[in-house]
């Protein structure tokens, strides 16, 4: 009976060595000259013996390297005393046979990561975290309108940094909804392109002064309430002073209207991050009703599929025109610059262009003056201004292709019902103490978790239909206002038609594609 050093147990073929091991056995490793090292754990064993295990092995067990199956002792040496080896007794194990270890087969267990205390932490104070970072969204959302507006102000040969400030700043407040009264009547078209702009940068406001103040992952409902209310008084206060400061003959603007108006856009947008970075998101929609939370998000889907089929709608139309907009752009004999910023301009307007659209695919259509329609069954439209985003407009009522662009949000609808089923079917339920995945079970023998309930996906399709007609509702009301007096006046489809139609078409197309996905899906395999 031959002792086998325990870092290398015998009866381990050559194709099963470890292959770390195996890479720092090739010759010129640089692991050829370094000191051995102790052996590693094996697996299934938990066994991992220490530094002075591994001198013992050495100093008592010595064999020479042969061409043999196994390794011959050579005078083994008598085993030091326990106390030269920290106290660790030599064990003596036979051929073939793993060492044991009083650690061996334990549960392994998690530690918690070390983290900072709370009081070592250095938090901003709020007021300052929550100006800065309101002046610096301001900031990067002001000066894109600013450069454009410059450019497109070359039209009137009225260049300068002094009037494309002024001018910027116009354009700033128009994006968040602020009329600005001018000599040909009131501006509330708002580009909806800088309004999406402004409350992306107030959402990552909300979630760098909630890092700052030490509040992230608090799931404290409190605190992300206490920024949304500095950034947006921040915010007001700047949309205050800015419309104090262009307030003139030439531009008209209501210090109070945009005040409210920016206040409510800062206090709105930053409370979404907010919520999302103290994590109390996660906890408002734990306690909202099953139905109710897949309902808001398939409404949701539902309405962002259908303003998507709007924008690849506008993109082809622009995209047919292109030859009309190539002449509208070459109109304007400004140069390259004044060129530019029009058709920048005409980009800033193209998410209304895309919200238009969706309402011309649901059937209320649009308007683009008093007394005139733009429907897939109507055309009828005055003089328009020269814009390449208007050479987009379709010639003349649809015929039998109508039919086909009808079917386009009534498809949108189905297809986010069937997502509603499919996220129903893929959530985890607890199946003998372990979660299992509704499409995969995680161990041979598990029980595949329960269909969703016909009560919950219905309930849940049906609830979409008036969460979709609200976005949809918010965003026509949004995309809408005036271009001065006149006939430009009433510009942008109706807002109370489109969230009707809307709410009527989710609600049906929704349950139909849930009911589908509900029926015919694929059987979970054992």
């Amino acid at each position: 009976m031959m002792p086998t050093p325990p870092d290398r147990p015998a009866g381990r073929s050559a194709g099963s060595e470890d292959p770390i091991e195996a890479a720092e056995a090739r010759p010129g490793s640089p692991a050829d000259d370094a000191a051995p090292r102790p052996p590693s754990v094996e697996a299934g064993t938990g066994y991992n013996p220490s530094d002075e295990d591994f001198d013992i092995v050495r100093d008592t067990v010595a064999f020479s390297v042969r061409p043999s199956a196994l390794p011959t002792p050579v005078s083994p040496a008598p085993a030091p005393p326990a106390a030269a080896a920290g106290g660790q007794a030599t064990v003596r194990v036979k051929v073939g046979e793993r060492p044991q270890h009083p650690t061996a087969n334990r549960e392994t267990v998690k530690l918690p990561s070390q983290r900072r205390s709370a009081e070592s932490r250095r938090r901003a104070p709020l007021p300052v975290a929550a100006a800065f970072a309101t002046i610096w969204a301001a900031l990067l959302s002001y000066v894109p309108v600013a450069a454009v507006i410059g450019l497109a102000r070359t039209l009137e040969g009225q260049g300068g940094l002094g009037g494309a400030a002024h001018a910027g700043l116009a354009g700033w407040l128009l994006g968040h909804g602020v009329p600005i009264g001018t000599s040909i009547g009131p501006l509330g078209l708002a580009p909806l392109l800088l309004t999406l702009l402004a409350g992306w940068r107030l959402n990552r406001a909300g979630l760098h002064v909630t890092r700052a103040i030490g509040a992230r992952r608090s799931g404290s409902q409190r605190a992300a309430l206490l920024v949304a209310g500095a950034i947006g008084v921040a915010y007001g206060s700047i949309g205050l002073l800015a419309a104090l400061m262009i307030d003139s003959k030439g531009t008209n603007v209501a210090p109070l209207r945009a005040g409210l108006n920016l206040f409510l856009a800062g206090l709105i947008f930053s409370l979404i991050g907010s919520l999302r970075s103290t994590e109390a998101l996660v906890v408002l929609a734990r306690r909202i009703p099953q139905p109710l939370r897949h309902g808001l998000r398939t409404g949701v889907v539902a309405a962002l599929l259908i303003v998507a089929a709007g924008a690849v709608f506008t993109g082809l139309s622009v995209a047919i025109g292109g030859k009309q907009a190539a002449d509208m752009i070459s109109a304007y004999r400004t140069g390259v610059a004044g060129q530019a910023g029009i058709t920048l301009v005409s980009l800033a307007y193209g998410a209304n262009a895309a919200v238009w659209a969706a309402a011309y695919l649901l059937g209320p259509g649009f308007a683009l003056g008093t007394d005139s329609a733009v429907r897939l069954t109507e055309l009828t439209v005055g003089p328009l201004p020269t814009l390449p985003l208007l050479a987009g407009l379709p010639n003349g009522p649809m015929g039998a292709s109508g039919a086909l662009l009808l079917a386009v949000p009534v498809l949108a609808a189905m297809l986010a019902g069937w997502l509603l089923t499919r996220r129903l079917m893929t959530v985890h339920h607890v199946v003998a103490g372990h979660l299992v995945d509704g499409r995969h079970p995680a161990r041979t023998g598990d029980t595949p978790p329960a269909e969703p309930a016909w009560p919950l996906v219905l309930t849940s399709a049906v609830l979409a239909g008036p969460v979709a007609g609200i976005v949809l509702g918010t965003l026509s009301w949004l995309s809408s206002g005036p271009l001065g007096n006149g006939r430009m006046a009433q510009i942008g489809p109706v807002p109370w038609q489109v969230a009707l139609v809307a709410t009527a078409v989710v609600a049906v197309c929704a349950c139909i594609g849930a009911a589908a996905g509900r029926a015919f899906r694929a059987p979970v395999h054992k």
